[in-house]
C-alpha cells in the first residue's frame, strides 16, 4: 500500500462533510524532512547485515517497538520514527512465521522505499513510501 491510499478517501466518504485533517498529511510532510536520514539508517542495517528487510514504525504516542531514531520533541515535528526489521516483527508476533514469506515477496526495494509500519489509534499498516518524492 501507499501512503497516498491512505490519504485519498475512499467512495463510501465521497460527498461527506470532512472531519478535519488526516494525521497522514503531517506525515507525508514529516516524512519528506526524514527521508535522508531514514535511508541513511535502512543502508547501514543492510550493509552492517543487521536485516534485509528493514522497517521503519511511524507513531505519535509511545511505542515499544524497534529503536527510537527520530523523536518528534526533539525535531518539533508531528511523528517520530523508529528502526525496526522483519525479524523483530516476526519475534514479536506482528508478522505471523507462516505470513513472513509473503511479506518478503511483496518487500519493495529497500534502496528505492522505506517501508513504514504506520501507527494511528484506529490501528496500524504497512505503507511503501518513496525515498525520491
Amino acid at each position: 500500500m501507499d501512503l497516498q491510499d491512505l490519504l485519498n478517501k475512499g467512495p463510501e466518504e465521497e460527498g461527506k462533510p470532512s472531519k478535519g485533517k488526516s494525521p497522514l498529511v503531517s506525515l507525508k510532510s514529516d516524512l519528506d524532512f526524514y527521508k535522508d536520514s531514514i535511508q541513511e539508517v535502512s543502508s547501514e542495517m543492510m550493509a552492517e547485515g543487521y536485516t534485509l528487510y528493514p522497517i521503519f514504525v511511524a507513531h505519535q504516542l509511545k511505542v515499544d517497538l524497534g529503536e527510537l531514531i527520530l523523536d518528534k520533541d526533539e525535531l518539533n515535528t508531528q511523528w517520530s520514527i523508529q528502526a525496526s526489521s522483519l525479524e523483530e516483527f516476526v519475534d514479536r508476533g506482528i508478522i505471523k512465521e507462516d505470513k513472513k514469506e509473503f511479506f518478503i515477496k511483496n518487500f519493495k526495494s529497500a534502496n528505492e522505499f522505506m517501508c513504514l509500519f504506520v501507527i494511528v489509534p484506529e490501528g496500524a499498516n504497512f505503507v511503501f513510501y518513496p525515498y525520491n518524492t
